[in-house]
């Protein structure tokens, strides 16, 4: 017989970012339905080692409710607009990939097209002279601005870089208050259903057994529960984004405080800068096929812009995503679920939007199989269309200083990145997928800092004459200019924001 019966308890097994987000957001909108109890030892460590974000993560502190204040100063957040990209096109390139649009979308096409326009007739220079984004993150510059005066053009999107490890105690403080209940423990076992494979419980290193209805599993690269127990397999994507090994380290806080991530190509591999307010993450994530890692550490070191403030801590992965991330009664999150490297700071936004995903789609004990086909269709589309978005950045390299450019430069890639460059390549069009996170205008950053530069553009630019199109362009610059200008300094900005009331 078929139990259409609610699900009654929700397991998590594992805490750090992916599992309080996931308790924090069931408790936040199901609470008042399920009982929700989490699973994780001290005695296991956690991957976070400093976080950059997307804007997306706004989305997820407001569905919660929390204060920006408050989570600024628990989590020694700053503000971030975008990341810059040094060295990926060719050495001594750098690009700012922004949260905003260039310039300002006029009649029903997009900007860049009639900024292409001026480029080809040999009158205009940079994209990012249109960016209010790329102007204000330059001039070190921040405040709350929704809208540019009573223009179309919006005002500053933007996301965090904070601590992660203070994100997820901040979640767990949350979510305890909300009634999740923790416990303490280590999972040794997972005992399944004889008759039809689901998890019944998992029992714990004290003798404890944990049954629930619903399992999810936060336990990082392992996959303990998906992996090990249910035994679903993994997609390994390292022919398209090789990069399997990394080394992080904190470093002093240097001024002034940059309101973006860095992101710096290095011979095998690229560099992540993050800046919070009492110090800044750094990582170098490379190819141990290419290099090994006294000289991968080595080459993190010789550039931090101040005093390491711990040990290297070292970290092996493999990129890719499992085939299915809800299998039975259990559903992965996080590391259980896939990895894609943190060039652009997606691993976050991953968690929120399956945990979204899964609260839509939330079952009954029956877990109808219709549900878990919808929820494997839409997580692994995402992924599929970020793995594409991360492959772009490798593959448009012009580098072949090193063997692992030369690689990356000739490497095969999706038939779906082909066809968007080849599309791209014509007359800058951008086909937006609606499963795709990124919007156009990060596609077309990408392509044109890491110099693919249309043959043409489309004819509707072609409405405006000479004269009317550099009043347009020329207008754009202004507008950015006065919009900017007086604004407070970020770290100004941010030092009022976490003062005490």
């Amino acid at each position: 017989m078929i139990d259409h019966a609610p699900i009654k308890k929700v397991i998590i097994v594992g805490g750090g970012t992916a599992g309080w987000i996931a308790a924090a957001s069931l408790s936040k909108l199901l609470g008042a339905v399920v009982d929700i109890e989490l699973i994780e030892s001290d005695a296991i460590g956690t991957v976070g080692v400093g976080e950059a974000t997307i804007p997306q993560i706004r989305r997820l502190n407001g569905v919660l409710g929390i204060d920006e204040r408050e989570f600024l100063r628990a989590t020694k957040a700053t503000f971030k607009l975008g990341i810059e990209f040094n060295n990926w096109g060719r050495k001594g390139d750098s690009y700012l990939h922004t949260f905003g649009d260039a310039g300002i979308n006029l009649t029903n096409l997009h900007f860049h097209h009639y900024w292409l326009r001026s480029v080809l007739s040999g009158t205009e220079s940079s994209l990012w002279d249109h960016s209010l984004h790329h102007r204000a993150a330059y001039a070190h510059k921040f405040a709350h601005l929704e809208r540019v005066g009573k223009t179309s053009m919006t005002g500053l999107a933007y996301a965090y870089h904070f601590d992660a490890g203070e994100y997820a105690l901040f979640l767990r403080r949350y979510a305890e208050k909300a009634g999740v209940t923790r416990t303490e423990g280590k999972v040794e076992t997972v005992q399944l259903n004889p008759e039809n494979g689901y998890i019944q419980s998992v029992t714990l290193e004290s003798g404890k057994i944990v049954k629930g209805d619903l399992f999810i599993d936060c336990s990082g690269f392992r996959g303990l529960l998906i992996g090990d127990a249910l035994k679903v397999q993994y997609e390994d994507w390292s022919h398209y984004l090789p990069c399997n090994r990394a080394v992080a380290i904190p470093c002093e806080s240097t001024t002034p405080l940059l309101p973006y991530t860095k992101a710096t190509a290095h011979e095998a591999g690229w560099q992540w800068r993050i800046p919070l307010q009492h110090r800044t993450g750094n990582g170098h994530v490379y190819c141990d096929g290419f290099t090994d890692q006294e000289s991968a550490t080595q080459t993190l070191l010789d550039n931090l812009d101040g005093a390491p403030t711990a040990d290297p801590k070292h970290l092996r992965f493999t990129t890719g995503r499992r085939k299915e991330f809800w299998h039975k009664n259990c559903v992965s999150l996080g590391l259980a679920s896939g990895f894609l490297e943190p060039l652009e700071s997606t691993s976050i936004h991953l968690i929120q939007s399956n945990v979204s995903r899964l609260i839509q789609l939330f079952p009954n004990r029956d877990f109808a199989q219709a549900q878990i086909d919808e929820y494997n269709r839409l997580i692994g589309k995402e992924y599929d269309t970020v793995r594409d978005f991360l492959i772009l950045h490798y593959k448009l390299t012009q580098r072949d200083d090193t063997e692992f450019w030369r690689y990356c430069r000739n490497m095969e890639v999706p038939d779906s990145l082909t066809a968007k460059m080849d599309l791209f390549a014509q007359n800058g069009t951008i086909y937006h997928d609606p499963e795709d996170l990124f919007r156009e205008s990060s596609w077309v950053q990408v392509m044109v800092g890491q110099n693919l530069m249309p043959s043409g553009y489309h004819p509707m630019a072609d409405r405006l004459d000479e004269k009317q199109l550099s009043d347009f362009l020329g207008s754009v610059k202004t507008l950015i200019e006065k919009s900017v200008t007086p604004l407070p300094a970020h770290q100004d900005y941010v030092a009022a924001a976490v003062r005490p009331s």
